[in-house]
């Protein structure tokens, strides 16, 4: 299986919210029982306002305040579909009243109803949040009921709309937070390349319970891990994201190599939300051989978790003895399996979502021995295109999207340019007049 070059890339799937997903009522053919409110000091006015409605809709109930006042200080206006607004009220002149009805209620579907046959003021009115501007004398019962209706269904696709991006803003901010917790391999000084592959099983969601994550520790070894917490909520992803943090500090930290997961497995209990909850995981340590003949020594560490696979003509994987799970017990051990590993080698570690859904014999799930014969019939798949071309495999094989999260760690012999050695601040004086000098020495 040939390897290129090629930045290190995590493939995820971002939320997206549909026009589907928001649900606008359709217009109905009448108004049954829109609930009216006439803001109106003629008495006059609102009993021919009320006839009107009465003879083309007796639903319509109709109530009378004869101020703006008044109704701001009643609190009723969420209670109502429409107001009708006279412009000419006690307290108020032009627009004030509107404006003041909008800030009590922004969501208040408003028609002015006046008797100002004035086309400035009625576009100022409409500029200013007004639904419709009505001139007394001019609207019947027909036009006052549609105008009524248009109102309210104007007010119900603008709530749509506003709620939809408040949606979209939402999920746009939960990827963001959750891509950041994705993780980036700490391999810069290593002849290790890492590639990898992420894919939440929950919807609209960009992390999941499945975690990974590879780092150079501080004497020169590789480590590596990919991991499952049972369930799928947004706190088992949460609790994920900790458990990658948490293996990463203690690798950072020189934590020798068969007490990596015992020191995780106590973060695990310390932090879950539910006493049931475990995580499988698979652990690789990986060390050049000391005579540099391109050979690479591994550890291989199963805590319940399907084993990686040596890529080859034949991939074949790598199976210490299957340690319980994170969780389930405190004594519990984790024995390793030694693995040598020749030059030009490559190594696939991945969560069971990849291997849990249908496989090429009718009844039967992919599996790992499915997955080798994926793997076989892929071997001239170049390795950065390898991990997405799998779960697009699988996904072929399973006759729909895989249902549970999917993380794939792809180690390779092969560093990239981007994974050179890190720069060495040792004896270098960092304070500004210190680091203007060392410039200065390399210019």
């Amino acid at each position: 299986m040939p390897a290129s070059g090629g930045a290190t890339g995590v493939y995820a799937v971002s939320p997206v919210i549909e026009w589907e997903d928001v649900v606008v009522k359709p217009l109905p053919s009448k108004a049954p029982g829109y609930r009216v409110l006439l803001v109106e000091d003629d008495t006059g006015d609102a009993f021919l306002v009320r006839e009107l409605l009465a003879e083309v809709d007796p639903l319509v109930e109709l109530t009378v305040e004869e101020s703006v006042d008044a109704v701001v200080r009643s609190g009723g206006l969420p209670r109502f579909d429409c107001v009708l607004l006279d412009l000419n009220l006690p307290g108020t002149t032009g627009i004030e009243g509107l404006r003041a009805l909008l800030r009590a209620d922004s969501r208040a579907a408003v028609c002015v109803l006046t008797g100002l046959d004035d086309e400035h003021l009625g576009t100022v009115a409409v500029a200013a949040g007004a639904q419709d501007y009505l001139v007394k004398g001019k609207a019947d019962g027909e036009v006052l009921l549609r105008a009524i209706r248009y109102a309210v269904e104007r007010r119900r696709a603008e709530a749509s709309l506003l709620r939809l991006r408040e949606e979209q803003l939402a999920a746009a901010e939960s990827a963001r937070l959750e891509r950041g917790l994705l993780p980036s391999p700490l391999l810069a000084g290593s002849a290790v390349r890492a590639r990898s592959y992420y894919r939440s099983g929950r919807t609209r969601a960009v992390i999941g319970g499945d975690f990974f994550d590879a780092v150079l520790g501080p004497s020169g070894t590789v480590h590596a891990i990919v991991g499952d917490v049972c369930g799928h909520g947004p706190d088992e992803a949460a609790l994920g994201a900790l458990l990658r943090v948490s293996w990463r500090a203690l690798v950072l930290a020189g934590v020798d190599e068969p007490q990596l997961l015992p020191k995780l497995q106590q973060v695990l209990v310390s932090e879950r939300h539910d006493r049931s909850l475990f995580t499988t995981a698979c652990t690789v340590a990986l060390r050049a051989d000391s005579t540099d003949d391109g050979r690479v020594h591994g550890l291989v560490r199963l805590a319940g978790h399907p084993p990686p696979l040596v890529l080859g003509h034949t991939p074949i994987t790598v199976e210490p003895p299957v340690g319980l799970p994170l969780g389930i017990s405190p004594t519990t051990t984790w024995e390793a399996a030694a693995v040598t590993l020749d030059p030009g080698w490559a190594m696939l570690l991945h969560t069971d979502g990849l291997i849990e859904g249908r496989g090429t014999e009718p009844h039967e799930l992919l599996w790992t021995e499915g997955l080798i014969d994926v793997l076989a019939a892929e071997r001239e798949t170049d390795l950065d295109r390898l991990p997405a071309r799998l779960v697009e495999r699988a996904q072929q094989l399973n006759g729909g999207t895989l249902l549970d999260d999917v993380a794939i760690l792809l180690l390779s012999s092969d560093a990239a340019p981007s994974d050179a050695p890190p720069v060495d601040f040792t004896g270098i004086d960092t304070s500004p007049v210190g680091l203007a000098v060392t410039a200065g020495q390399r210019r």
